[in-house]
């Protein structure tokens, strides 16, 4: 092979490379949530709509599984054209349901789901107690099971708990911020541990109230300690004082013996 074959060759395979590297792999399935919240009320309504892309990109049959822990629940699945165009609904009611999908014009799968907060049983602060909003899941023939996505979750709460947590956490801040100045805050630490245990306990009463207890405890620690590095900075500049002072006058003292001699 002559050098001018090899080298139209060698072009040729740079540019099929190339062609290869900008096609790429097909895009895969993929879901999103719309309104999926990090936090909701016990008893409150919450309402999230999820999308799932390219539903077929891998398998031209499946069925898609929802899963949630919210009660009076409502699955709405809704199947749109590349054009955005609706072409199927169908709904479900509970906190499960299976839709059978077989390849179409769908482009895009929503998933829309209405529920209400169920009462919490275990209330804990770390980690915080949390409930699933959703799981779909591609469920293919045989019964494997692989999730679209990573789960949807939320931190449900009462009033009484919230509040709770916002004063627990506001303790950890207020015994930081002590602790870094230098100010000693093991009764601080241990009066929060007790607002913790609490709280684990569902007495959200108490632990708030231990919680401000926690908080100012660390305050009068950290308010202590300024005042005694005050009195320290005070004394030592007092020393420093005193000992410019009596320099000074002894260099006077030794000036005028000095001067005395002289004379």
């Amino acid at each position: 092979m002559n050098s001018n074959r090899c080298s139209k060759l060698l072009t040729l395979l740079l540019a099929a490379t190339l062609v290869v590297s900008a096609v790429g792999p097909a895009a895969a399935m993929s879901a999103s949530a719309s309104g999926a919240p990090s936090e909701a009320k016990v008893g409150s309504d919450v309402t999230t709509t999820f999308t799932i892309e390219k539903p077929f990109s891998e398998y031209d049959s499946w069925t898609l599984n929802g899963t949630t822990h919210l009660t009076d629940v409502t699955w709405t699945v809704k199947l749109y054209d590349q054009g955005g165009d609706k072409i199927d609904q169908k709904s479900y009611d509970g906190q499960s349901f299976d839709h059978a999908l077989d390849k179409s014009d769908a482009y895009e799968v929503e998933v829309k789901i209405e529920g209400t907060v169920p009462e919490v049983t275990n209330f804990t602060y770390d980690p915080a107690q949390s409930l699933l909003l959703a799981e779909l899941s591609q469920v293919r023939q045989g019964g494997s099971s692989e999730t679209i996505a990573d789960p949807w979750t939320f931190r449900p709460y009462t009033e009484e708990s919230d509040e709770a947590r916002s004063a627990i956490e506001d303790a950890e801040d207020t015994i930081a911020d002590a602790k870094d100045s230098g100010a000693g805050v093991s009764d601080a630490e241990s009066t929060l541990s007790d607002a913790v245990s609490a709280f684990d306990g569902e007495n959200f009463g108490l632990a708030s109230d231990l919680a401000g207890k926690a908080a100012d405890s660390a305050d009068s620690a950290q308010q202590s300690n300024e005042q005694t590095q005050m009195l320290l900075y005070g004394g030592a500049g007092l020393l420093a004082l005193l000992v410019v002072v009596g320099g000074a006058l002894w260099y006077r003292s030794q000036n005028q013996d000095d001067y005395d001699k002289l004379r």
